[in-house]
């Protein structure tokens, strides 16, 4: 399974809706990044992503997009293969 990386904060349903739906599929490791903690984080967040929002995702090398992006991903079929090695 590839590696998961997600920018948060500590107050964001997304976030946590996000964290539960990959955990439902069998992510047990997830790389997060709390952006509320460091504003270098979101700075680097949004350099890499041109979003504001939080989360952020990232499959790999991928940038999924956020918490409707990853479930739109689930939704049309693509996540598994997203995540598969």
């Amino acid at each position: 399974m590839k590696s998961v990386k997600m920018y948060t904060t500590a107050v964001c349903p997304y976030c946590v809706r996000a964290k539960q739906f990959l955990a439902s599929r069998g992510v047990t490791d997830i790389e997060e990044v709390r952006v509320d903690l460091d504003p270098a984080e979101r700075e680097s967040m949004m350099s890499l992503t041109g979003r504001r929002t939080v989360p952020q995702i990232f499959i790999g090398e991928t940038h999924v997009g956020g918490c409707d992006d990853l479930l739109a991903l689930a939704r049309d079929g693509k996540l598994d293969v997203l995540l598969a090695d």
